[in-house]
């Protein structure tokens, strides 16, 4: 749990990252896809926080375990955005491996409950 804050912070950042980039999405894609994006990378945050406070057990490790199909998600629709040339591919490098070190870091705190 002492990386919990680490990854909230880190969830953040990504946000912050994106936001300024889901902006300059196409007309046609800013309110589906650029909005799905920020949605669901602000559902991942909520869910990190929550767990963050809730007490150790079952609703902790489901918040975590639904972070993990979220961020799966999340990658998936980083990568469409990729393949329409919404982002450019040193902005989703940039991304993914956010995200990446995210779920490794959601990982490890899952671990850690086990």
């Amino acid at each position: 749990m002492n990386d919990s804050p680490t990854i909230v912070h880190h969830t953040y950042d990504l946000l912050l990252y994106l936001v300024p980039q889901l902006a300059k999405f196409p007309r046609s894609q800013k309110f589906v896809l650029a909005d799905r994006i920020q949605n669901l990378l602000t559902e991942v945050l909520q869910a990190l926080i929550r767990a963050y406070y809730l007490p150790r057990g079952e609703p902790k490790r489901a918040a975590l375990h639904q972070v993990n199909l979220d961020l799966e998600v999340l990658r998936y629709l980083i990568r469409l955005a990729k393949d329409l040339r919404c982002l450019d591919l040193r902005r989703y490098e940039l991304v993914q491996k956010q995200i990446h070190e995210i779920g490794v870091q959601n990982g490890a705190w899952l671990k850690s409950l086990a």
